[in-house]
């Protein structure tokens, strides 16, 4: 199990939250109200500026309100931490607005897409680089679909043959709180909703941060939380499903937050509502030994989004790695 830095301050941090209306904002703050170490200290909000942060988020601080965000006028007592719960496309302002304040935050996380291909941006899935997460002050959150790939497809990397194939299946609230046929209840019951099948943005972090080719589709259901990925695979060399299950467990044997069920089937129905992965279903082709499959799930909420962000945030700041996490 990984263990807290040695230099872990007892100091209590700030943070501010800006998104803090939307599915992962909430999530965050209620993990933040169970967490020794960081108190949420600033949210902010252009329409609900003046309103109560607990009108929104139950979990929030007594008496917390909406700022207008001002960014730039943070003055000499910003928070230490700024998380940015922002749409696709609206961070990098967001950013720049606190570079150019009189004291910048000294971690910012931003749970977008903005900054996952930008090189001065450490990339947040705490299981394949806890060092250099520890090392950051800027960090980009892997998106939900890319964490359940990069989980399942990493053990797997040093041994693929071409390119895998993807299929990820996402409850609605993955497609955030702005109307649309992709979290319509009513229009997703009784079936699936695919979309995206060529050029997804995930596809294009996943590949970008492992160095491989992949091949991913994504799809809707009637459910509001949680994700099943499989992942369909060849191999260089024939393997045993011995073999295969092993590769999975010696990886991640000293993960707290990923568990590994061998060839049983995973469920989305047993992560909902907890921090962590779950990875099964490992089958290889008994006639084709080159071939094989996995199946990731995970709440996309969580793993996928708040708990993931908090996660690197303890790390960078030297604190346990799961504070707030896991009770």
């Amino acid at each position: 199990m990984p263990t807290p830095s040695p230099n872990a301050a007892t100091t209590t941090r700030s943070l501010g939250l800006l998104g803090a209306r939307g599915s992962v904002g909430r999530e965050l703050i209620a993990l933040l109200s169970r967490h020794a170490a960081i108190d949420l200290t600033h949210a902010w909000s252009q329409s609900l500026a003046g309103r109560a942060v607990k009108e929104y988020a139950p979990d929030a601080p007594d008496g917390l309100v909406y700022r207008s965000p001002d960014l730039a006028a943070l003055g000499d007592a910003p928070p230490d931490v700024v998380v940015l719960a922002l749409a696709n496309g609206c961070a990098r302002e967001a950013v720049a607005a606190l570079e150019q304040s009189a004291r910048p935050p000294g971690l910012i996380i931003d749970c977008s897409a903005d900054h996952r291909f930008d090189p001065g941006w450490e990339y947040g899935l705490a299981e394949t680089r806890r060092d250099r997460i520890r090392a950051a002050t800027r960090i980009a959150n892997p998106g939900c679909y890319a964490t359940a790939m990069g989980l399942s497809l990493t053990p797997l990397r040093p041994f693929l043959r071409g390119a895998p194939h993807c299929f990820g299946v996402s409850g609605y609230s993955g497609a955030g709180s702005t109307p649309s046929d992709r979290n319509d209840v009513a229009m997703l019951t009784g079936g699936v909703l695919p979309y995206a099948s060529l050029g997804h943005l995930h596809e294009q972090e996943l590949a970008h941060t492992l160095d491989i080719p992949i091949r991913f589709a994504p799809a809707v259901a009637p459910f509001e939380r949680g994700i099943v990925m499989t992942t369909l695979f060849e191999l260089s060399e024939p393997t045993s499903f011995d073999r295969l299950d092993a590769i999975f467990r010696d990886t991640y044997c000293d993960e707290p937050l990923v568990g590994v069920v061998g060839a049983e089937m995973p469920r989305v129905q047993d992560i909902v509502g907890r921090p962590g992965a779950i990875i099964g279903g490992i089958q290889i082709d008994p006639n084709h030994p080159r071939r094989g499959a996995v199946i990731c799930v995970l709440d996309n909420l969580l793993k996928g989004a708040a708990s993931q962000a908090l996660q690197s945030i303890n790390l960078a700041l030297g604190l346990p790695e799961l504070e707030g996490i896991t009770p």
